[in-house]
């Protein structure tokens, strides 16, 4: 059974080190923001193991008019459990999520590798892609909710 709840930052952490810094120290899978009280991190756990984290920061990207933003960071699904739906089944979490919290846009910035998944869930890219320092080429991709 899968049972998606809210955790606290150091949790995701075994999730995001082998899959966002796969190879790096375990200080680069704490991200600014994590533990501000508006700040929200979830678990995804199957047959009680965590095998997927979401985090949503309420964060203003001013690319956006919409006043009710919020930020996607650190999607992840141990890689044993990819390509299941449970990575689907986070990002839906997180949109319900927002719609109680009358948010009306969602932003990130998704991997190269990852934007067609989000396509997938009517996300739409923004501009050019662009670097970040140490993980790779992105994406600006949002979804008005």
């Amino acid at each position: 059974m899968n049972i998606i709840k809210e955790i606290p930052s150091k949790e995701t952490y075994i999730v995001r080190q082998p899959v966002l810094r796969k190879g790096k120290p375990i200080e680069s899978c704490i991200f600014e923001g994590d533990d501000l009280k508006d700040t929200y991190h979830f678990g995804l756990y199957n047959s009680g193991e965590l095998i997927g984290i979401i985090s949503l920061f309420t964060k203003i990207n001013s690319i956006f008019a919409e006043k009710n933003q919020a930020q996607i960071r650190g999607m992840a699904v141990l890689e044993s459990h990819q390509k299941k739906g449970f990575g689907e089944a986070l990002v839906k979490h997180c949109e319900n999520f927002c719609i109680e919290k009358d948010i009306k846009l969602i932003w990130f910035n998704a991997r190269t590798a990852a934007v067609g998944f989000y396509k997938k869930l009517n996300y739409q890219t923004v501009g050019k892609p662009f670097d970040i320092k140490d993980v790779g080429e992105h994406y600006l991709m949002y979804k008005e909710i």
